[in-house]
């Protein structure tokens, strides 16, 4: 039989409330006996009867303190002054535990522990110092029901997460002191994102325990096989990633081959086109476009403005910065390429603008370079590869640097304000020009868009997918995409056709590629009746897969490299 403190720990309310749980429990035991006491002594000492409920009512006053006189001229025997004394003195002491311990922290900025607000933890993940936006990573974990503890040096981040729910502590992921209140003796990984005290970080760790999995983030490429000698089961790199999904972007817009697909099974490709200004979709609205007609590919889905529509409207109106997500075979989204990029190849236009080159901008040059074009590069540090020292939210240093003439630029500056500065700028001294940008901020990508950018990905959603990748072996296909695919068993779907499952009306999601038992992918045909036993790619936003996952309570399965 479970105990009742047993069971308490089971429904998991933080240390605080468990406290103050068994305080009032406490409390309660303790008036009880003493109305039973004091009952059973007034009728034995002093030869006095009376009912519970009156002696209830003279404990209560005695310990309050708001009276304790009524039985007073009734009292002879030494042992019942005795008592009633005990009674009053602990209640005066029994006030001051309650003003202190409950009282005073809930209506006072007395400051607290947050240990005391964690609940037990067992089978969790530890976050180590995360500087990607945390919320963005916690919320993931959150609609996966994966439980956490951040752990932040920075004791005002980490009140400010504690206060808005997540389940954060402040210490120094350098001390083994600190991993222990984590209750890594629990744990199944630790995530650490502590820049250069990411080494530090993984000995310590590994002091501790040797079998739990580590997963390091680094922005340093060079860091990575340090990170693994000295204990990372896994490195990841977002931003060596996300620069190098920027680049593919940009030749793919230029170029007559396809290097930004993805296959999502059999000969169906996935990808995401970039509408330039002079395409002559320009201006149409879906239906009229004619895409399936003309080239054979579908379109899934497009962003109009930074806004996911899955399927898009018919009477939507495709804009210069739309993208557009299709889907279909490898001629098919060849030839509706030639539809959506300018009317140049892009060994024929001048020069790619690369401004910011930190690991974003590093990343993305090699790509550019290995595409055979040329690529400009702008920063504000004079290192190896600049060609031109500056601030690339200068209009002087980007007539420098060319962009008026260029095809595309790519933004992979650090501070945000200084991205949406060079957007802004780059758009009004080139009209034509496609721009792609990195973001900080997740918040940041509506205002990207709006300043006109083409392309936007933001660092946070890019490490937070990558992460739960690991996490969960789940396979975003594109962890560096405006979009979410995932794949999921069918078995929530079985005996109903595609058409009657709900799912796009329910969750927002698209299903774009059906596997059926034997691992054979066909078409999309609505309607398909499910057995259970097939395997469905969704495509989504972010928010749309968690809803579907949540919803339908499905995992996404590992999906082949």
């Amino acid at each position: 039989m479970v105990s009742f403190p047993e069971s308490i720990r089971r429904l998991k309310p933080s240390r605080r409330v468990r406290h103050v749980i068994y305080y009032v429990i406490g409390l309660v035991l303790l008036v009880l006996l003493y109305t039973v006491v004091y009952n059973y002594a007034l009728a034995r000492l002093e030869g006095v009867d009376q009912s519970l409920f009156a002696s209830f009512e003279f404990v209560i006053q005695t310990m309050t303190t708001t009276g304790y006189g009524q039985d007073s001229d009734i009292w002879s025997h030494p042992l019942m002054f005795l008592f009633v004394a005990t009674t009053q003195i602990s209640g005066i002491a029994i006030g001051f535990f309650t003003l202190r311990l409950i009282i005073i922290p809930l209506f006072t900025g007395a400051e607290v522990n947050l240990d005391d607000r964690l609940s037990p933890k067992s089978g969790h993940v530890i976050i180590c110092e995360y500087r990607r936006d945390s919320a963005v990573l916690l919320d993931e974990l959150r609609e996966f029901g994966i439980e956490y503890v951040l752990i932040s040096s920075s004791r005002e981040d980490a009140e400010a997460l504690s206060n808005r729910g997540y389940a954060a502590i402040h210490g120094s992921p350098q001390d083994a002191e600190t991993f222990e209140r984590a209750s890594i003796d629990t744990a199944r990984t630790v995530i650490t994102d502590a820049g250069d005290a990411n080494v530090n970080t993984i000995l310590t760790v590994r002091s501790l325990r040797s079998d739990v999995d580590v997963i390091a983030l680094t922005d340093d490429s060079d860091m990575q096989e340090i990170l693994h000698k000295v204990g990372a089961d896994t490195v990841l790199s977002p931003h060596g990633v996300l620069g190098h999904r920027l680049a593919e972007k940009a030749v793919a817009s230029f170029s007559s081959e396809l290097r930004d697909t993805v296959e999502i099974g059999g000969d169906t490709k996935l990808m995401e086109l970039p509408v330039s200004d002079s395409s002559e979709l320009v201006g149409r609205r879906i239906r009229d476009t004619n895409v399936r007609e003309r080239t054979g590919a579908t379109i899934v889905g497009a962003w109009f403005d930074g806004e996911l529509q899955l399927p898009p409207s018919p009477d939507a109106i495709v804009a210069p910065n739309t993208v557009l997500l299709v889907s279909g075979g490898e001629e098919a989204l060849k030839e509706l390429s030639e539809f959506t990029r300018p009317p140049r190849s892009f060994t024929e236009h001048e020069r790619f603008v690369l401004v910011g080159l930190g690991e974003v901008g590093q990343s993305a040059r090699q790509v550019i370079e290995e595409s055979g074009a040329d690529v400009v590069t702008i920063d504000v540090e004079d290192r190896p590869g600049v060609d031109f020292v500056g601030d690339g939210g200068s209009r002087d240093v980007l007539l420098e640097a060319g962009v008026e003439n260029a095809g595309a630029i790519i933004v992979g500056v650090p501070d945000d304000s200084v991205a949406l500065l060079t957007t802004v700028l780059a758009q009004s001294l080139n009209p034509d020009i496609e721009v792609l940008v990195r973001v900080g901020d997740a918040d940041t990508t509506q205002k990207a868009f709006s300043a006109g950018a083409d392309y936007v990905l933001s660092v946070p959603r890019v490490s937070a997918r990558m992460v739960a990748k690991e996490l969960r072996g789940e396979d975003v296909l594109a962890p560096a995409s405006q979009v979410r695919l995932v794949r999921v068993p069918a078995a929530p779907f079985a005996g109903s056709t595609l058409a009657d499952s709900g799912i796009y009306e329910q969750t927002g999601c698209r299903v774009i590629a059906i596997e059926d038992g034997e691992g054979q992918t066909s078409t999309v045909d609505p309607q398909w009746r499910f057995t259970g036993s097939e395997r469905i790619t969704i495509v989504g936003s972010d928010e749309t897969v968690h809803n579907f996952l949540r919803r339908f309570d499905v995992s996404p399965t590992e999906l082949p490299s």
